[in-house]
């Protein structure tokens, strides 16, 4: 039977024990995103390499198999401050510990005891046939672009489950809220004390996602995070702010980013030791602009990026 691409459900939802299914549903755990994308069966292949009184081709053992789950998600609050956001499952899979505070806020920050981070089961439904990952976890870069939707794209990287002919289930995706475009009177940024007008904000949280298969054991870790991130501004005077100098100097300061401004509604980021790499010059209608690369560095430990949702 012919399927269709637009005819698509995923679902995620947090595991209580690593790699036993936890079931999504629908209803409860349908995930709202665009530009998904899936590698049904990555991995790697080993040859026999007998030798032969003759040519040709012996076939492979596929090993290691997994599959990759890539998706875009509207970076937008709960609809009520203190209440976790629709997408925070999936930043739960890429290392970030969830703290809710009751009708005031929901804070995401680098896992604290990344030995074993969450990890979701996802199900994927491309018009009929089910793929299933376990023990998924993944990486996530966002961005935020003048007079587009901010966005954040999540890369699951999951155990391979099953792949069957599945009904099409209906999804409930009323927890995913509206976003608000990026621009003047919606967001804000500065960064080492800067108020900035900047064209893009992009930041890549850079984890190292390992599948890892040995007797006894098989699973997705994460094993390193190496966060980065880019911005772009106008290029101002030197006695206004030397990014240059600010480059060679190592110095380190705070990015702080808002996007949104009604209650229920707010992303708050924070970076608190932002270190600038080399700048380089370009330029967009005319207007001369500096594309400042970021390192975010941690402080303490575990702090290098926090992202609140209020």
């Amino acid at each position: 039977m012919t399927r269709f691409i637009n005819r698509l459900a995923f679902m995620a939802k947090i595991e209580t024990t690593y790699g036993t299914d936890a079931v999504p549903t629908g209803a409860a755990n349908a995930m709202q995103g665009t530009n998904v994308e899936i590698t049904p069966l990555a991995g790697g292949e080993v040859s026999r390499e007998l030798l032969f009184p003759y040519f040709g081709h012996q076939g492979v053992f596929l090993v290691q198999s997994h599959a990759i789950i890539a998706f875009d998600v509207e970076l937008a609050g709960a609809g009520a401050a203190g209440t976790a956001p629709a997408w925070g499952v999936a930043l739960r899979a890429c290392g970030f510990d969830e703290v809710v505070t009751a009708a005031t806020r929901v804070e995401y920050t680098p896992d604290a005891t990344p030995a074993a981070p969450d990890a979701v089961s996802l199900y994927y439904n491309l018009d009929g046939t089910r793929h299933v990952l376990l023990g998924a976890r993944g990486t996530m870069t966002m961005s935020l672009v003048p007079a587009q939707i901010p966005r954040m794209r999540f890369t699951l990287t999951g155990l391979l489950g099953t792949i069957t002919d599945q009904a099409l289930p209906a999804t409930t995706t009323t927890a995913f809220k509206k976003p608000v475009p990026v621009n003047k009177a919606n967001t804000t940024l500065s960064l080492h004390g800067s108020s900035l007008i900047a064209e893009s904000l992009s930041i890549d949280v850079a984890n190292q996602v390992e599948p890892r298969f040995l007797i006894g054991d098989e699973s997705i870790r994460i094993t390193g995070r190496q966060p980065t991130g880019t911005v772009v501004a106008e290029a101002k005077s030197m006695a206004t702010k030397n990014w240059f100098q600010i480059a060679q100097d190592h110095t380190t300061g705070v990015l702080a980013a808002q996007h949104g401004t009604v209650a229920g509604n707010i992303i708050q980021l924070d970076a608190p030791a932002v270190q600038i790499g080399r700048p380089t010059q370009g330029q967009t209608q005319g207007i001369a602009n500096y594309s400042l690369p970021l390192m975010l560095t941690p402080v303490i430990g575990n702090d290098e990026l926090k992202i609140t949702v209020r």
